[in-house]
C-alpha cells in the first residue's frame, strides 16, 4: 500500500532543501543560465520562520513528491499584485495523482491567511482550464514575453 502524502513547511522539514532548490533551478532558472547558487540563496528566506516567503514540500514519509512556494513577487511586470503561488512542481512518479492540485491549494490557503485579499498565480495560457477549476479567475493573459496568464484567487 502507497504510503499518505503530507504537506509539510519547509522549515520543519529542511532535509528536503535540497531537493526543492534542484527542481526549481532545473524547471526554470538553469535554462535561463542563473547558477544554482542564486535559487539556494532566495530559498533560505525560507527558512527563517516569516509568512512569507514559505516553502512547502509533499511527501510520502521521507520521499520528496512535490513543492510550492508562497512569494512576495512572481512577475516583474506586474509588481502590484502579491502575493504570489509559486515554483510549484510534482516529481514524475507522484504526477497524475491530484498532489499538484493540493499544493496550490494549500499554498494559496497560507497566503489568505496573512490577511492579504487575495492571491495571485501566473501560468501558461494552456493551463488555464485547470485553474479555473481550481477556482481561480483570470485577472490578465499575455502578460510578458512568454504571454503568460495571470489568475487571482480571493480570499
Amino acid at each position: 500500500m502507497a504510503e499518505a502524502i503530507t504537506i509539510s513547511n519547509l522549515t520543519d522539514r529542511p532535509e528536503f532543501f535540497d531537493r526543492i532548490a534542484d527542481r526549481i533551478w532545473r524547471a526554470w532558472w538553469e535554462p535561463h543560465g542563473v547558477p544554482l547558487a542564486y535559487i539556494v540563496g532566495r530559498m533560505q528566506e525560507n527558512l527563517k520562520g516569516q509568512p512569507l516567503p514559505r516553502a512547502f514540500v509533499a511527501h510520502a514519509g521521507e520521499m520528496f513528491a512535490g513543492t510550492a512556494s508562497v512569494i512576495v513577487s512572481d512577475l516583474d511586470e506586474r509588481p502590484q499584485y502579491t502575493p504570489w503561488v509559486a515554483a510549484v512542481w510534482v516529481e514524475p512518479q507522484f504526477r497524475s495523482q491530484r498532489i499538484g492540485r493540493v499544493l496550490i491549494s494549500h499554498a494559496a490557503d497560507h497566503a489568505l491567511s496573512t490577511g492579504v485579499p487575495c492571491v495571485y498565480l501566473t501560468a501558461r495560457p494552456a493551463r488555464r482550464s485547470l485553474y479555473e477549476e481550481l477556482g481561480w479567475r483570470v485577472v490578465e493573459e499575455g502578460v510578458g514575453v512568454l504571454a503568460m496568464t495571470v489568475f487571482a484567487r480571493d480570499a
